[in-house]
């Protein structure tokens, strides 16, 4: 989000300090803990800037399981979002937020803790769009679910803001040395004494 100035990063093989910070963060789509959506129609907040044809809207729209919900109300795409989204539920804003990546075909996504305050029904419904929707998109997961990470490719576990280890997960959790494993093994552990 901000030009770097020690160490490199390289995305499909190219230095990111090779391209301008407007063409980088265009290429970009952030989706947060809480999701913004401004009060507007659907059509707005998915494209602020008329981009998309009614078709693409409901595309996206249908890719992330919303377009039922969208086509349900007389107004469509025209539906006013309240302020904030108040009259859409937590998955349901996570939802056009991811909605908006697709339409901007985002070649990175970053997602911080997307999914923390959804319930396990919604959170397999955004984790299930991530990997059918995202397959060729860099994302990059926030997250402190465990369910979360494990369909990543690769897990970076932190501490005290360094890098404490970094790998598959699968690799991770089969190394008892590891602390992936370590934190797998007591959500385990904590599963079986709740459950």
């Amino acid at each position: 989000m901000t030009e770097i100035y020690k160490g490199k990063v390289t995305l499909d093989g190219i230095d990111v300090k090779t391209i301008g910070l407007r063409d980088l963060r265009s290429r970009m789509s952030i989706i947060p803990q809480d999701p913004v959506l401004f009060s507007g129609t659907v059509r707005k907040n998915l494209d602020p800037f008329d981009d998309a044809t009614d078709s693409e809207l409901w595309e996206a729209l249908e890719k992330v399981h919303l377009k039922d919900f969208f086509k349900a109300k007389d107004e469509g795409l025209d539906y006013e979002v309240a302020e904030g989204g108040s009259n859409l539920s937590v998955g349901q804003r996570q939802l056009m937020s991811m909605a908006r990546a697709l339409l901007r075909k985002a070649k990175v996504i970053v997602m911080d803790e997307a999914t923390a305050s959804v319930d396990m029904q919604t959170d397999a419904a955004i984790q299930e769009t991530i990997r059918e929707q995202f397959k060729n998109t860099t994302v990059l997961t926030i997250a402190h679910r465990l369910a979360t990470v494990m369909a990543c490719d690769r897990v970076m576990v932190l501490g005290e803001g360094k890098v404490l280890e970094m790998g598959p997960p699968a690799e991770l959790m089969a190394n008892n040395e590891s602390i992936f494993h370590q934190m797998t093994a007591d959500h385990h552990s904590a599963e079986e004494m709740l459950g």
